[in-house]
């Protein structure tokens, strides 16, 4: 009988708030064989980060824990710092979801897997610096010479996931704990990143604990999963009985709430009149460049780039990071200026307008940021945030701007007495909830929506998606909605516009681009995608890299 890399027993987790023990997991039992991987699914707040960190003592002071955890027999619960250093790293390693500040900014890439190499064996610089090369080959890393002496700012996003793991890697643990590891990565980089971890899996025998809320990505990797809500295991069994026999009605809820590319109902824009509207905005053979700044060169982010979206239309713009998509949403309400072309919005020309210019126009558009907490005032009550556009516009003051800022939170399904609340206090999907109420504050006629679910839970973002149909049904504003998630796509748009580096490849109907996709590109972009079926995902997997391999 193989033994387990991680045994948990009656694993609990509480942290000190203002006098009281509040538990954030609660008598957690599971085991990881090596060679395998159980997935740990939830909502924000199920505690399922909470468990993955409390398990190697990386928690903050005001937390405690009790119960039993063993690696490899030895137990980590109350064990010394010493015991605790050595298993870090040796046995155990972390993949944390952000690599942009799990990494240090001020060191390269290979400086800090050599610390971590050096740390751990009685090896001299030059041997360390070979064996990290040799772990960013193994991971992929384009011209691991080069890349060895680049900082994580001069890396991309699945560049800096596969350093990071890389790093995990380097004293070949036997238990890899990888913390929502593609969360906001494409779906082409997030193939690979899981195609990468299913290579290492494979190779150095090591069992996986992997925390995520994405469904197609558990569907993809894990043998076991677990499910927790509000700190407790609801469900436990293998992938097949989760996906395909769910028993706890939270689990069939979670499935259930899972966008299936290809499953959506044909949308069609409700139409008056026989004679075809003027387009909302228009994208006439639009370059954007970014100038030139010291040493770093201009760059060419879009070039020749055309679209049109027409009144009560939503068109979705998808693309790799760095194809360009939310350049063109900022500049497209004047955010960014061009260097050529034409941007009409609501029959006015926008190319080369004024800030003075702009700001009569700006009362026709919305834009709803990828990160609500970022671009929420944190400051300002959620209710000032929603009211300043109306107030600032000189709609209304007083009583009046009361009454809509009210009505707006009902909108997007918001209790009144929110309004009151700052940013911090509210959830992902409360938060993005504002950035909606904010963004329709003036009943715009074109909404910009910069990937709004990338960071939401499946059941959150259903809930989300079901808001953002309603209101464009009620309100019927034009909506360009910026997105790397086709099943997302497939649900909301009319239209689909793919990118690639920059330049517009292909476009048309829903159903035309997902359906019979004519660009390679847009071919490549779709088999990516993970569907939340293991049977299915396995053979999707099997013809993809059949095509990539031939």
């Amino acid at each position: 009988m193989t033994q387990p890399v991680l045994k948990v027993e009656n694993f609990t987790v509480e942290y000190w708030v203002d006098g009281n023990w509040y538990p954030a997991a609660i008598d957690m039992n599971f085991e990881v064989l090596p060679g395998k991987v159980l997935a740990i699914v939830g909502e924000s707040g199920s505690g399922k980060s909470t468990t993955g960190l409390g398990l190697m003592s990386l928690l903050a002071n005001n937390a405690r824990t009790s119960g039993s955890v063993q690696v490899k027999g030895v137990e980590m619960i109350g064990a010394n710092p010493s015991i605790l250093r050595k298993n870090r790293g040796n046995e155990v390693a972390y993949i944390f979801q952000e690599p942009m500040t799990a990494l240090n900014p001020v060191y390269s890439i290979g400086f800090q897997i050599v610390e971590t190499i050096r740390n751990h064996f009685e090896m001299g610089p030059k041997e360390a610096r070979v064996r990290a090369v040799e772990l960013l080959t193994m991971v992929d890393i384009p011209d691991p010479d080069k890349s060895f002496d680049k900082y994580p700012h001069q890396l991309s996003g699945g560049q800096r996931q596969r350093a990071m793991i890389a790093q995990s890697l380097a004293c070949d643990p036997g238990l890899l704990i990888a913390d929502e590891p593609t969360t906001a990565l494409d779906v082409t980089v997030q193939a690979e990143i899981l195609d990468l971890m299913r290579d290492l899996r494979t190779k150095l025998n090591s069992a996986i604990l992997l925390i995520t809320h994405d469904m197609g990505v558990v569907a993809d990797l894990a043998d076991e999963i677990l499910v927790m809500k509000d700190g407790r295991t609801v469900e436990h069994g293998t992938a097949d009985q989760i996906f395909n026999r769910p028993v706890h009605p939270y689990t069939q809820e979670l499935i259930g709430a899972v966008p299936i590319l290809g499953h959506s109902a044909q949308r069609v824009v409700a139409t008056s009149g026989t004679s075809k509207p003027s387009p909302v905005l228009v994208l006439d053979n639009v370059t954007i460049q970014y100038p030139k700044r010291g040493r770093i060169p201009a760059f060419t982010a879009v070039k020749n780039f055309n679209l049109e979206i027409f009144p009560g239309e939503i068109v979705g713009l998808v693309g790799e990071s760095g194809s360009g998509k939310t350049t063109v949403g900022r500049a497209a309400i004047g955010l960014l200026p061009i260097k050529e072309g034409r941007i009409e919005i609501v029959g006015t020309d926008i190319s080369h307008a004024t800030q003075k210019e702009l700001f009569p126009v700006r009362r026709h558009t919305g834009i709803v940021f990828q990160d609500p907490a970022s671009s929420l005032n944190p400051r300002l009550p959620i209710g000032e945030s929603i009211g300043e556009p109306i107030f600032l516009a000189g709609i209304a003051k007083g009583e009046a701007l009361n009454r809509k800022v009210e009505d707006l939170l009902d909108q997007v399904e918001l209790p009144r007495s929110y309004r009151n609340r700052y940013p911090h206090e509210l959830s992902g999907g409360q938060r993005q909830r504002v950035g909606i109420a904010r963004a329709l504050a003036l009943t715009p006629d074109l909404l910009i929506a910069d990937e709004p679910t990338s960071a939401l839970d499946v059941s959150v973002q259903a809930r989300f998606l079901d808001l953002l149909q309603e209101l464009q049904e009620q309100l019927k504003f034009s909506c360009l909605f910026i997105s790397h998630d086709l099943a997302v796509i497939d649900i909301l748009c009319h239209r689909i516009a793919v990118m690639q580096d920059g330049h517009l490849v292909e476009v048309g109907d829903r159903d035309a681009i997902l359906k019979h996709p004519k660009d390679p590109y847009t071919q490549r972009l779709i088999a990516a995608v993970p569907v939340p079926n293991p049977a299915e995902q396995r053979k999707r997997r099997e013809a993809r890299l059949t095509a990539k391999h031939s």
